[in-house]
């Protein structure tokens, strides 16, 4: 929670991977603390229906479609959220994917690519979307999503999703402090295991979900809701010291 009472209200977020998971549940947190909310995602209805919820609770909301491995989608999502609400103080890069789990000799060019395309290009091009504005306004904070994948190296399932993960980590930690001085903030999130549609999409096995359930001590994956409210926590005021770490939210688990 902020320091500040309605710290949030008018202030806007660009959050990518908005219409589902962890994106969705950010989007929402961010409308009851009466935040203006960029609703970006490749799924254009799904986008939609969580401006709409946006819009349900008082705070205002556009809805974008973007492409996030196009840097031209990515800066007309830029554009259009400046051109909506005048500032932008926060960016959450929300989008990514393990696209498919593989073993390691079965990771061809494609695959590389796409996971590489989806969670290093898509939050790179965003933070330079949106950088220049926050410079010129001496404030922002940049939270991208990255996972405890990138600590385990991801043996037997997603080598790829995990070096994609870690060039997240170290890109946050390298623009933390290269802006440090001029009024910018930015963090990575390292979650274990959370309850969203990314286990799906990935193709992840029943015995895989499994296996990740059972190195989590607390004995449940973790919630949307709960990597939102860190979100809202490492953009607010009560934090202003903190930059250029990863954060783990795993319930104790997720070395293995």
């Amino acid at each position: 929670m902020p320091r500040t009472p309605d710290y949030f209200a008018q202030k806007t977020i660009i959050i990518t991977g908005a219409a589902s998971g962890i994106g969705r549940a950010a989007a929402l947190i961010f409308a009851r603390e009466g935040a203006n909310v960029v609703c970006a995602d490749i799924n254009d209805k799904g986008a939609r229906d969580t401006a709409a919820e946006v819009n349900s609770k008082g705070s205002q909301a556009l809805a974008v479609k973007v492409d996030v491995t196009r840097r031209g989608d990515v800066d007309e999502m830029a554009k259009r959220a400046i051109a909506a609400f005048g500032s932008v103080q926060f960016l959450f890069n929300s989008a990514g994917a393990a696209i498919r789990r593989a073993k390691f000799l079965e990771i061809d060019d494609a695959l590389m690519e796409k996971t590489f395309a989806l969670n290093v290009n898509g939050t790179f091009y965003a933070m330079q979307a949106v950088l220049p504005h926050m410079l010129a306004n001496k404030h922002g904070v940049i939270v991208n999503m990255a996972s405890m994948a990138h600590r385990r190296g991801g043996p037997g399932s997603s080598i790829h999703y995990a070096a994609a993960k870690g060039a997240v980590v170290s890109m946050t930690m390298g623009v933390a402090r290269e802006f440090a001085t001029q009024g910018i903030r930015a963090l990575s999130i390292s979650p274990g295991p959370v309850k969203t549609p990314f286990q799906d999409a990935a193709q992840s096995s029943p015995e895989l979900v499994q296996r990740f359930l059972a190195d989590v001590p607390m004995g449940r994956f973790g919630e949307p809701q709960e990597i939102g409210e860190l979100v809202l926590f490492m953009c607010s005021d009560a934090c202003p010291f903190m930059t250029a770490d990863t954060v783990y939210v795993n319930g104790g688990g997720g070395w293995r």
